[in-house]
Formats: structure tokens, sequence, C-alpha cells
């Protein structure tokens, strides 16, 4: 039997008190998968004497700590499910830096500065794993970053927020309003007291920059991902894109685009129904890849909670203990291309744009010119009521978003054009 590798672990809420249990519970599994048993040698918590439910851990390796803790010589591996940016990220970089290798669920600090831990990870000769970080349990990073590695990805599209994809999904089945569908998620417990990070986009983007930077061989930060929430669309909404035979989902889609950059971005968007992300309901997580050769995957699974996000995360504790045993590590991060990011202004897609108009003769001509004045081709309109109940529905066909986004300002200033009701992009088709 050869020495155990010693592993430190920094927090121990949902997360880490499901990978005490199961670094328990499969132990001897996990000596076999390994060829050495795993101990864990300190947890980091915040407050010390807290009930953590019977959890099979001496309490004598709880501390508050974690530098120190990370600073031990017999400190072998790292994992971090504490989440933030700092002092998160002081610690992993400075276990990192002394050769400790680093398993990480923390989707903020990766998308903010991830380089500063990939660089870490060279300087140290340690591996830097953080599976977890992206869609929970389903396997899906290491398939990128290694599986696909002698493809070329051209598109990913994912829905990886399962508390926004409850809301929606919520909304499609039962016709409520935003506000009915996010207390129905606050209640049973899909939806944090504070959701702003979900319904804003902000979760969704972080894991969009994670995505993009391994399909695309480019370091991608949050900052260069558009990001829109889902609190401004309404049950009217839900209502015409079941008219067109479309849902709406909130979307991450990282493009690699015809001129040699990529692009990255989060919002919500109509897709068919007929599309493989239009069947992924209730709190589950599916991501969908478009490779040259490889052709179209799918990865689908749940991808939160506290015994999915833990099964990443051993299963990159498994990889990152043999690597030790081996005295090798895996492949250091592959950021060559460094394609330049566009903005979103360049970005092509469609619009599905409801207008309150006016019911007077010359009101589609007058839209229809503000359209032609930006080159923006229309692909379908359809007009419904009367009087004050005017609406005029417009599709578009691609364009670039900047040239969209312009059109839409300009009829607001139209006195034929009493409100635009919604702006929702269209995808998948």
């Amino acid at each position: 039997m050869k020495e155990p590798v010693k592993v430190a672990l920094l927090g121990c809420g949902n997360v880490g008190a499901e990978v005490v249990r199961l670094l328990h519970e499969q132990a001897a599994d996990l000596t076999a998968r390994i060829g050495a048993p795993i101990e864990l040698v300190g947890v980091a918590v915040r407050r010390l004497g807290r009930d953590r439910g019977g959890l099979p851990v001496d309490p004598s390796i709880f501390t508050t700590d974690a530098l120190g803790l990370v600073k031990r010589d017999d400190v072998d591996v790292v994992v971090e499910v504490v989440g933030g940016i700092e002092p998160a990220r002081s610690w992993l970089v400075e276990a990192l830096n002394a050769g400790k290798s680093v398993v990480t669920a923390n989707k903020a600090l990766l998308a903010e500065d991830g380089g500063s831990l990939h660089d870490a990870a060279a300087r140290g000769e340690a591996d830097l794993y953080y599976e977890a970080a992206v869609a929970g349990a389903i396997p899906l990073l290491r398939p990128l970053r290694e599986s696909l590695h002698g493809d070329r990805i051209t598109r990913v599209t994912g829905i990886v927020n399962g508390t926004t994809n409850f809301i929606l999904s919520s909304m499609d089945a039962s016709g409520a309003g935003f506000g009915e569908a996010l207390e129905e998620a606050t209640t049973l417990g899909y939806a944090e007291a504070d959701p702003t990070a979900d319904v804003e986009g902000f979760d969704a983007a972080a894991k969009a920059a994670i995505l993009a930077s391994l399909a695309f061989h480019t370091r991608v930060g949050a900052a260069d991902v558009y990001r829109e929430g889902i609190t401004e669309v309404s049950a009217a909404d839900v209502a015409s894109a079941k008219a067109m035979g479309c849902t709406i989902k909130l979307l991450c889609i990282a493009t690699r685009t015809e001129d040699g950059g990529v692009s990255v971005r989060v919002h919500p968007a109509m897709i068919p129904r007929t599309h493989p992300l239009a069947g992924v309901s209730d709190a589950f997580n599916a991501v969908f890849v478009e490779a040259e050769a490889a052709g179209q995957l799918m990865f689908y699974g749940r991808g939160a909670g506290g015994a999915p996000t833990a099964s990443a995360v051993l299963g990159d504790l498994v990889a990152v203990a043999r690597n030790r045993l081996a005295r090798t590590r895996a492949a250091s991060e592959s950021a060559y291309a460094d394609l330049p990011v566009r903005s979103m202004g360049e970005v092509r897609t469609r619009y599905h744009i409801s207008l309150d108009v006016a019911d007077r003769a010359g009101v589609l001509a007058a839209v229809a010119g503000v359209f032609a004045k930006h080159d923006v081709s229309i692909a379908t309109v359809n007009q419904s009521g009367r009087g004050n109940d005017a609406v005029l529905v417009i599709v578009t066909h691609s364009a670039p978003d900047a040239a969209l986004a312009a059109t839409v300002e300009e009829l607001r200033s139209l006195d034929i054009v009493r409100s635009i009701a919604s702006v929702l992009r269209v995808e998948g088709e």
C-alpha cells in the first residue's frame, strides 16, 4: 500500500459536506482506483463548533485558518468549494505555486481571473482541475479539453443555470409570469433568497467564459461575455414563442466567428421546440457542442446541487491523485489561439419584436422603412387587434446585432409606435 494522498478541503457547506461523505462512503473504491488511500487532513470552515450533521470526520481537523492549512507541508491536494474571488484566489495561488494540485468548483474565480491560477499551476508544475465549476455532475469540461482536443469546435450552446431553466420551464408549462415562477422556484429551493446572480445571468456568464476558453483555446473572462437576464421575459413573450412553435431559454452561446474571432454571450432566446435544448426542463442543464469532425454532441444532466457537484469534485480528485502517484501532471492550459473576442454588436442574430402600434394606414410601410434603413431584412410580419389593441409582431432574418438594436431604437421614436412590448433574440433556426 502506497502512502496516502493527503487532501485539504476548503469549505464545508452543501458541496463540501457531500465531498466528505463520499470520501468516507467510497473510501475502498477510491483507494482501488487511485492506487493509494485518500486522507482528509484538514477542513477549513468559517466557524468552529457548528453542527455538521454527523459528518464522518474527526472534529479536530476543522480549522478557521485556511491559508495555514494550504501551507502545511503534508498537504498534497487542495480542494476548494468556498467560492468567491478573494480570499479563494490567494489560497489557490499559494497552493499551486508550492506544487500542490488544486481541484476547485469556483466558477466566479475562474471566469474573473482564471489566468492567475493557470500561471501559478505552470510555475508550480501542478494540476488545476475544475470540472465541477460548470454544469455540476455533467462530464463536460474534460471532453472539451481532452476528448475533443484533436477537433475544431465551432459552437457551444448551453443551458447552464438550473434556476433560470426551472423558472422559464414553469412559465412555459403554466402560463405564469416571471414573478410567480420565481416565487415557486424559491419555495422549492431552486432559487436563492437573493436570486440576482441567477436571474440576471451572472452565473451563466461565468460558465460561458470557462466553456469558451476551453473550446477555442483562448483566455475569455467574464468581462468579455455579453449578458442579459430573464427578469424582463413576460408571460406574453412565452405565449408568443409558443405561437411560433418555440420556447424561451436562457442560453450561453460561444461561437467561432467567420472572421477568425470568438463571440460569447448569455441572454434569453426563442428556440424551436424541435431543437435538442428545447426539451430540457426543470432545473436540468444541457450543453450542445458542434465540432467540425465530431459533428453535434449533447451533454445533459443535473447541473447543480451538493451531491452532483461533489461527484464532479471527486472525479477530479481521483485524476490529480493518480497523477501525483505517477509523478506526472495533466496537460497545461491551452490558450495558444488567443483569438480576439468580438463585441455583441458584431454578432449575427435574429430578433422577434412585438410593437404596440397605431391602427391606421401606412403603419406597416413606415415600420418596414426603418428596417430597410438599417439593412435588416424582415422574415415574417403578423398584425393582430384593432384600435388601441393593434399589435405588430416582426421576426427578422439574420443581421448584425448592432443593426438590429439600432432598428429597435429608431422604432421607439416613431409616433405610430406606442410602445415596444418585447424584444427577444431567435436562435437555432
